[in-house]
């Protein structure tokens, strides 16, 4: 039994903190330019040249843009072979990591608290060891044979454990 799950930041709540967090900057360098470059306002008691101000404003709404593309694009990517549990947290790990079945000493599926234990979702370190999440509260978590522990995040944990399970049974 071979697995492969993708999982995605798509949480509504997420989208709103990023929002409301990106907006300020863009509005107010947004109104500033609508103030001076379009009404011939100066914005602000020392007001930057027009060029500047469109600059600032070009610089926001890009770097706005990459946050939300690099969130939008962001994915973990979890498989089961015969030989492995391959982990991979796009675009951030350009490998990913590798788990070989013979090092897995337990896997359990499970539920954690993701603030709690790790400091929220992404990839983390913790009291637990490592984690690998992306939304919600259910996983796996692995014991390797030298002790280190691994969660892995996912919406089918059970699945995963099973796969896990059955593919070190094979080898």
């Amino acid at each position: 039994m071979s697995f492969h799950e993708t999982q995605r930041f798509r949480q509504q709540w997420l989208w709103l903190v990023v929002i409301v967090a990106l907006l300020p900057s863009v509005g107010i360098t947004g109104y500033g330019v609508w103030r001076q470059v379009v009404m011939g306002k100066p914005f602000g008691d020392r007001p930057a040249s027009d060029a500047g101000l469109l600059f600032a404003f070009t610089l926001v709404c890009v770097v706005s843009a990459a946050v939300i593309a690099l969130l939008w694009s962001a994915r973990l990517d979890v498989s089961v072979d015969e030989r492995e549990v391959l982990i991979r947290f796009r675009p951030f790990h350009l490998k990913g990591r590798s788990i070989a079945l013979s090092e897995i000493a337990e896997a359990q599926a499970r539920t954690y608290r993701p603030i709690a234990e790790y400091g929220g979702w992404g990839i983390r370190m913790g009291f637990n060891g490592m984690a690998y999440n992306v939304s919600g509260n259910e996983g796996v978590q692995l014991v390797l044979a030298s002790g280190k522990r691994v969660l892995i995040g996912s919406q089918r944990s059970r699945e995963l454990e099973a796969a896990i399970a059955s593919q070190r049974k094979k080898s």
